[in-house]
């Protein structure tokens, strides 16, 4: 019988090192440099060829997909089903003040912290030495096994979309992307941008909003937002916002230069699929600018901020609902853009239950919108994924977790989207344990590297029991 945990240690020097060198990567999406070659930017695409080179090291069968994907392949026989294993190396920026460099890998108290140690360059590292450690020992396997590395997982996911188009995705499987034990049931989405066209250019004596901007991707909660004002109010408004602020602990900094003032608010970042984690900077500023009086087009637009301010289940949209299996639906408001004179939006995400009537609550969305003054100017969803609990495939990862780590297998949903809805019996299978905090899209994200290389484990194992 093989000791799982042992192999993993005579590895652990050089899955360290390997994972350092993929975290040092800066593989954030960048239009600028964005290539026929590199799709999501250079950085991201050094990545991709990074983990292919090392599949090829291993002796893995790899692929690149036009830079949107890659993948490597350990092929057993090639008329058998393949088993996937998907993973991607973007992250998101690293906004926000860190203790120490994002892209510098730094170990503390038995923690790395960086960019993607959690989210997901640390978990797809495992993955991959899961499969070369199943490949090295020369088990007996019946099943081909496939790993694929995305690229826009924080972006929309277009790469996969892309993927399947062109290659035959996997039916079953998992994404080391979320939580242990395992997740079966993901909500579905809807991302779309409220626009208030041309926001007026007059001049108001009293306040006037010249910008607005908060928040960086629809999928984060906004941990800064910033806002410049003129007007003959301005004095009066700094006062409260002194004492707004201090009653709510909130950090803040304040500009003024002749007559125009800059509000800078500070929040707590978090994924999006959990608002309620964090503390959106830009709805707070918003509730308290929505209190003073601007031309009538502002004032629309803060009010609209401002309602959704800890409205997380989206009830001043009415579009409140929620099922048994995911819990309810959540709103978070990602990027918030205003300039005076121009089109300005707000975009949100909102995370659908698993039951949720698509139709119905797009209708109401959109009524809701036009009802305030807005418009919706552009719109995209992904439908919600849920493998049932009986299928033969959860029996066995639930089996390989608990043995592997002593911890019961309770199946799991989330509000969050992974790679594993593109295949038809995909599920979400770690790496951040139960009771341990998961820093995705945070500052200072870290992965413990105990629980690293015990996922490593479960996942050598886990692809060994699917494969064989």
């Amino acid at each position: 019988m093989v000791n799982w945990n042992e192999e993993v240690l005579k590895r652990k020097e050089e899955l360290m090192k390997d994972l350092f060198d993929l975290i040092r990567i800066e593989s954030i999406k960048d239009e600028a440099t964005k290539s026929e070659r590199h799709p999501m930017g250079e950085k991201i695409g050094e990545a991709l060829d990074f983990m292919l080179r090392l599949s090829e090291k291993s002796g893995l069968q790899t692929k690149n997909v036009d830079g949107y994907a890659g993948h490597a392949e350990y092929i057993n026989d090639p008329s058998e089903e393949t088993i996937g294993i998907l993973c991607h190396v973007d992250v998101v920026p690293a906004t926000g003040e860190w203790a120490t460099p994002p892209f510098e890998p730094t170990i503390k108290d038995g923690k790395l912290y960086a960019r993607g140690s959690i989210d997901d360059k640390g978990p797809t590292m495992a993955a991959f030495y899961g499969l070369k450690i199943v490949k090295e020992l020369g088990l007996p396997l019946r099943k081909n096994i496939r790993i694929i590395f995305g690229t826009d997982e924080e972006s929309g996911m277009s790469c996969m979309k892309y993927y399947r188009e062109v290659e035959n995705m996997p039916q079953i499987g998992f994404a080391p992307d979320a939580d242990f034990p395992m997740i079966n049931a993901e909500k579905g989405q809807m991302t779309l941008q409220i626009s208030l066209p041309n926001a007026t250019s007059e001049t108001v004596e009293y306040l006037d909003l010249i910008s607005f901007q908060s928040g960086a991707r629809v999928n984060m909660v906004p941990e800064r937002a910033v806002a410049s004002i003129t007007g003959n109010g301005v004095n009066e408004l700094l006062d409260e916002f002194e004492t707004f602020c201090e009653k709510l602990g909130v950090k803040r900094s304040v500009k003024v230069e002749e007559n125009q003032a800059e509000l800078n608010v500070f929040g707590v970042a978090a994924h999006g699929m959990e608002p309620h984690v964090g503390m959106n900077a830009g709805t707070l500023l918003a509730s308290f600018l929505a209190r003073f009086e601007f031309n009538r087009e502002t004032n629309s637009y803060l009010r609209l901020l401002a309602d959704l301010h800890e409205d997380f289940e989206a009830k001043s949209l009415n579009i409140q609902y929620k099922d048994d299996i995911t819990g309810p639906l959540t709103i978070n408001p990602g990027v918030i853009k205003y300039e005076k004179g121009q089109e300005s939006y707000v975009q949100v995400n909102v995370r659908c239950p698993v039951t949720t009537n698509y139709e119905e609550t797009k209708r109401t969305l959109y009524q809701e919108v036009e009802r305030r003054g807005f418009q919706v100017t552009a719109y995209r969803e992904s439908q919600p994924h849920h493998v049932d609990a009986g299928h033969p495939m959860i029996k066995v990862l639930q089996t390989v977790y608990q043995e592997e780590s002593g911890l019961e297998p309770t199946l799991l949903s989330s509000g969050g989207a992974t790679y594993a809805r593109f295949m038809e019996n995909g599920v979400a299978f770690g790496s951040c344990f139960p009771g341990k905090e998961m820093t995705a899209h945070q500052k200072d994200e870290y992965i413990e590297i105990e629980d690293l290389l015990k996922a490593t484990a479960i996942y050598a194992r886990a692809i060994y029991e699917l494969a064989k």
